[in-house]
């Protein structure tokens, strides 16, 4: 399946060999997990609860999100705007410039077209109406932020990559071609050419993994974008870690800060933040207007689908948070964030039914790490 990538070899892995991260055979995480964010009373749930467990997983009917070609035809007054696209899929636009994250058109978050977490939510946009991009950013190698198909329509394109360690692999075995890709280890910066812009990948704690075979073999991370007017943090996935402090201390303050709330879980504590960790680590990379991402978009949790927005609009006003939470598809300058509205209350009160979204284990792909996010 060319879905399952390429694991790194020859110069590339050469260059792996070298990193800090590397520990002789796959890369880990450096810091210690922090007391409490694992639950040692709370077991992995099992492949079966993870298809069929927990109530409300998807929405019954498609969310509110808005068009937003028009919008982006004028430039954005503050010079930073956003618009959150799905998941982890957000448009930054930034003095003059696009930036794409973690882009995912494609319909499930898996090797498979067939099986796996299917997408509830489309994308408010067609990948080709996109207008021209300057950059897309990958975080890291898993199914719902490294999407094939979509790389594979990115790479006819002119457009640039900007990735973590090793995962350049995958784009080559895609199409991507090499003079386009430039990996980045932690702390390490690229200037895109021809601006002042700059993308630094920083620390994160999670992990990587497309098939049964190679866990950890790419690295993962969080990524600064900085302009000489504005600073965007966008913490790709992780779990919660006092290296946060480190990020603002040495990349920080930030107009934008985009952190994962969605896809929790108490066995994955160390792995994924959930909104109240999001709303720590907001804390600890010195605050800035929180866009919350990684939710909305795939069932890849037990949780229900709305329970991080849920938590954020309860928890973000009593810890100081300026919050971000714009329909899909809606354009929002930071600078100009008004008090969020629980727009996604009104989907469960239609009376359509949501499609299944369970499917029995036999369908899943053998070749998934688990968790498979």
């Amino acid at each position: 399946m060319r879905s399952l990538g390429r694991r790194p070899a020859g110069a590339r892995l050469e260059r792996i060999k070298t990193s800090p991260r590397w520990a002789g055979d796959r890369f880990r995480n450096v810091e210690p997990i922090l007391p409490g964010l694992r639950d040692a009373n709370v077991s992995m749930p099992t492949l079966g609860e993870f298809l069929c467990g927990g109530e409300r997983r998807v929405p019954r009917g498609p969310l509110p999100s808005m068009n937003p070609l028009e919008t982006w035809v004028k430039p954005p007054a503050s010079g930073l705007r956003a618009t959150w696209l799905g998941h982890s899929t957000v448009l930054i636009e930034v003095d003059g410039l696009r930036l794409l994250t973690d882009p995912i058109w494609g319909p499930r978050a898996s090797p498979s077209r067939y099986a796996g977490p299917k997408r509830y939510q489309p994308v408010p946009v067609r990948l080709r109406k996109m207008p021209p991009v300057d950059l897309v950013i990958v975080s890291h190698d898993h199914y719902d932020h490294l999407d094939y198909p979509t790389i594979r329509e990115l790479a006819k394109l002119e457009v640039p990559f900007v990735t973590s360690l090793g995962v350049g692999a995958h784009l080559e075995a895609w199409g991507v071609p090499p003079e386009r890709i430039v990996e980045l280890d932690w702390w390490e910066a690229h200037s895109l050419p021809n601006s002042e812009l700059t993308v630094t990948a920083a620390p994160s704690q999670h992990f990587s993994g497309r098939g049964l075979h190679d866990r950890n073999a790419t690295l993962w991370s969080s990524l600064v974008i900085r302009s000489p007017r504005h600073a965007v943090f966008f913490s790709g996935d992780t779990g919660l870690t006092t290296q946060y402090q480190t990020i603002r201390e040495r990349l920080g303050p930030f107009d934008l800060v985009m952190l994962e709330v969605g896809a929790f879980h108490p066995a994955w504590g160390d792995i994924h933040l959930g909104p109240e960790n999001a709303l720590k680590a907001l804390t600890l990379l010195g605050g800035g207007t929180f866009l919350p991402v990684h939710w909305g978009t795939f069932s890849l949790a037990m949780h229900a689908w709305d329970q991080p927005a849920e938590a954020l609009l309860e928890l973000g006003p009593k810890a100081g948070a300026r919050l971000l939470m714009p329909r899909l598809g809606e354009p929002v300058e930071p600078a100009h964030a008004q008090d969020p509205k629980p727009w996604w209350r009104a989907v469960d009160a239609t009376p359509s039914e949501p499609e299944p979204h369970t499917l029995s284990p036999d369908t899943l792909p053998t070749a998934v790490p688990w968790p498979m996010d």
